[in-house]
């Protein structure tokens, strides 16, 4: 460490920027940083339907003869993790060039039951060992809803607000969650798998919701996975609230019209929230629209590219 820290010291004395950060100084010289990489989830593809989609090394060969420059795995596609199966998909996408950058997972810790919520624990240590065994370097996390509502589809009608559980306190319900996600955090920084609490219904249905989280936790392998589509109001303000905190922007597009609902995203607008607050990391396509995929999804690499 020292000496790195003593080559990057002599770089900027050679530059004349003492020991100011290189990349604040780019900025106050009006320096373009780099672009965002863009990638696209394999949600996109698989969409929970199109079963001809769902095996990850077809996504992984329709992204690269996109243009894209990484994948995100939703883990609930994989229908073997084994440790030999998770090798062959790393082997392929490192064969076509492709970053695996981010695993999505499933889990729902607010339960009254305490033998439940250890359920959902160990699926969740399970999927980082797997994320671990990929070379994924992020996952992301949920913390689940209250289950009043029975269905997705009416979840959507209700805009994604559902009642509590009778005679549960909405801090009850938080302290499931974050003595849950506690458990997690030595797995996650033994495994360098940075967790990204995700703003996915639930206690996670607002920006507040999402930071009391990831604040009591106080961890630097705890931030946030930030979903564009996922703020059906004041969408913009709400992303700003959670942009200095993202590691995984998950960019939803909704060509052809939405499954439960259609945003009218101005991508410019996100852009500029998230440049501002230097955030260097990935784009994850989740395409949500009606319109063919095989037009659909290059259209929104265009789009990103264009704004990233």
């Amino acid at each position: 460490m020292n000496r790195r820290h003593a080559m990057k010291s002599t770089l900027a004395g050679a530059l004349g920027l003492g020991t100011t950060s290189l990349t604040t100084q780019a900025a106050h010289h009006g320096e373009k940083a780099m672009p965002n990489r863009i990638g696209v989830s394999s949600y996109s593809f698989w969409r929970f339907k199109n079963d001809a989609y769902r095996p990850i090394e077809k996504c992984v060969d329709l992204a690269a003869g996109m243009g894209f420059d990484g994948v995100e795995i939703l883990q609930k596609q994989m229908p073997d993790t084994s440790r030999g199966a998770l090798q062959k998909i790393k082997r392929h996408a490192f064969l076509l060039g492709m970053d695996l950058m981010g695993f999505s997972t499933h889990q729902d810790f607010v339960s009254p039951d305490k033998e439940e919520r250890q359920k959902n624990i160990d699926h969740t240590l399970d999927t980082i060992e797997q994320a671990y065994q990929l070379g994924i370097p992020t996952l992301r996390l949920n913390t689940g809803r209250w289950g009043t509502i029975k269905t997705f589809d009416e979840l959507m009608a209700n805009r994604g607000i559902e009642p509590r559980l009778e005679g549960v306190t909405e801090d009850e319900g938080f302290k499931w969650v974050i003595d849950s996600v506690e458990k997690l955090m030595p797995k996650a920084e033994q495994c360098g798998v940075i967790l990204g609490l995700e703003n996915h219904w639930g206690l996670g249905l607002t920006p507040e919701g999402v930071m009391r989280v990831v604040n009591a936790i106080n961890s630097p392998w705890l931030k946030v996975t930030l979903d564009t589509g996922n703020f059906l109001e004041d969408p913009y303000d709400r992303l700003k609230q959670l942009a200095a905190e993202t590691v995984l922007l998950q960019a939803k597009t909704y060509y052809g019209g939405g499954t439960w609902y259609t945003l009218d995203l101005d991508y410019a607008r996100i852009a500029a929230i998230m440049k501002k607050a230097n955030y260097r990391g990935y784009v994850s396509l989740e395409f949500e629209g009606n319109e063919d995929l095989m037009t659909a999804i290059p259209k929104s690499l265009a789009l990103f590219r264009q704004h990233f």
